[in-house]
């Protein structure tokens, strides 16, 4: 007993999901018809630093970058904020293989000067919910936010990328 206990608190690895459950296999059993978010994977990109990188932190707004700030719903109290995205990217399984179902940004911007971060709930909440619908919404991303995104989903999972639908590619800088 104490073996499982102490093998369920171990982190879970920085990799996006690949297989979801299907709640709905038959059993009857507790969480029949509930929707299932292990297939869906915030990707935070940093255009301050260059990179992006997985953090499932983020899915309880706690990534590297929302940590050990207050969340503000007002863009203007936070003027000297750093942009962030959480970009939530769903993975589907298809007959070749996994790909890139949906992917949406959303904003942040955190101050640590003054402890202070903004984040519109309502439009996270909504971009997860697209994005696992299989929408793509980035066109109000920033181009060389959008490029580190790009890179990141072509250089991650190449065959991903490949087996991608080709509007996905095509919101996508080269």
């Amino acid at each position: 007993m104490s073996d499982q206990k102490n093998s369920n608190n171990k982190k879970k690895s920085n990799q996006f999901t690949i297989m979801k459950d299907d709640s709905t296999d038959g059993h009857g059993g507790y969480g029949v018809g509930s929707i299932s978010l292990e297939n869906i994977s915030p990707v935070i990109i940093d255009p301050n630093e260059d990179r992006a990188f997985v953090d499932m932190g983020a899915m309880h707004a706690r990534s590297e970058v929302e940590r050990r700030v207050k969340f503000i719903p007002n863009k203007e109290e936070v003027p000297n904020g750093k942009l962030y995205w959480i970009v939530w990217v769903t993975v589907e399984r298809g007959e070749e293989g996994p790909y890139y179902h949906g992917v949406a940004g959303s904003e942040i911007r955190v101050d640590r000067s003054i402890k202070r971060a903004y984040k519109s709930m309502p439009e996270h909440v909504n971009h997860m919910d697209k994005s696992m619908k299989g929408h793509y919404i980035v066109e109000h991303m920033d181009e060389k936010s959008l490029k580190l995104l790009a890179d990141f989903l072509r250089d991650y999972k190449p065959e991903m990328w490949e087996r991608s639908p080709e509007e996905l590619k095509q919101v996508l800088p080269k």
